[in-house]
C-alpha cells in the first residue's frame, strides 16, 4: 500500500515539474526580447550623448564667437582719426574687402590705454578655406622710424571660414550706403561703422556691425 502511495507521488512531483520548466523556443524568444530592449536602451542613450555634446559644442562656439565680436568691438570702436602732422588732413585708415588696416586708440597689449595699429583680415587666399587674423603693433609709427623694433601681437580668430567680407557705412551718405573700401588719403574721414561678415567652419553666416565712435570728433 505504502508503495502504491510513494509511486503516485513521484508521478506527480514530474508532472509538475515539467509543467513549471520552459521549452527553447520561449527561452530564444525571452533572449530576443531582452537583446530588443538592450539595443533600443542603447540607441536612446547614444543619441542623448550625442545631443549633449553638439549642445555644448554649439555653445562653446557661440561662446568663442561673442569674444571674438567683443574684441574686434574694442578696436574698432575706438578707431581713431589718426594723421601724421597737425598739417596733414589725411587719416591713415585703409580699408579693403577682405582687409582692414587702421589707428585705435584702444590697445589690448597695453591694458586697454595706448595707441595701437591694428590689421584686421583674411590670412591667406580669401577665395579659399582661411583664418581671420588680427594683429596688433605697438607704438604707432608712419615716419622714418617705422622700420625700427616694435612689438606685434598676432592672433587667429577663427579658422577654417570662408567668403570673408568687409564694408564700410559712409557717414556723408543721406541714406544707408555701405562701401566695399576705404581709403582715409582720399575721405579724409573715418567711416561711420564697419561690417564684418564671413561663413564659419559650420557654413553659417556670421556678421557683425562695429559703430566707430571716434566718429563723433572728426571735424
Amino acid at each position: 500500500m505504502s508503495g502504491k502511495v510513494f509511486s503516485r507521488i513521484g508521478e506527480a512531483v514530474r508532472r509538475n515539474g515539467g509543467a513549471a520548466g520552459f521549452t527553447l523556443i520561449e527561452v530564444v524568444l525571452a533572449l530576443t526580447i531582452f537583446a530588443l530592449l538592450g539595443t533600443i536602451l542603447y540607441g536612446a542613450f547614444a543619441l542623448s550623448h550625442t545631443a549633449v555634446d553638439k549642445s555644448q559644442a554649439n555653445a562653446l562656439r557661440s561662446q568663442k564667437q561673442r569674444s571674438v565680436a567683443d574684441l574686434l568691438g574694442s578696436y574698432l570702436r575706438s578707431a581713431y582719426p589718426y594723421r601724421s602732422s597737425p598739417q596733414d588732413q589725411t587719416v591713415f585708415f585703409e580699408g579693403g574687402s577682405d582687409r582692414l588696416a587702421f589707428v585705435s586708440a584702444y590697445s589690448h597689449g597695453m591694458g586697454g590705454r595706448g595707441m595701437a595699429k591694428i590689421f584686421i583680415g583674411a590670412d591667406g587666399n580669401v577665395s579659399a578655406a582661411t583664418a581671420l587674423r588680427l594683429e596688433e603693433v605697438t607704438p604707432v609709427r608712419f615716419d622714418a622710424e617705422e622700420g625700427s623694433t616694435g612689438e606685434s601681437h598676432r592672433m587667429i580668430l577663427a579658422e577654417r571660414i570662408e567668403g570673408i567680407r568687409l564694408a564700410y557705412l559712409d557717414p556723408e551718405s543721406e541714406i544707408e550706403t555701405w562701401e566695399e573700401r576705404w581709403d582715409g588719403k582720399e575721405r579724409r574721414t573715418l567711416p561711420r561703422a564697419v561690417r564684418l561678415s564671413y561663413r564659419d567652419a559650420q557654413g553659417q553666416e556670421v556678421r557683425w556691425t562695429f559703430p566707430i565712435m571716434m566718429h563723433v570728433l572728426m571735424p
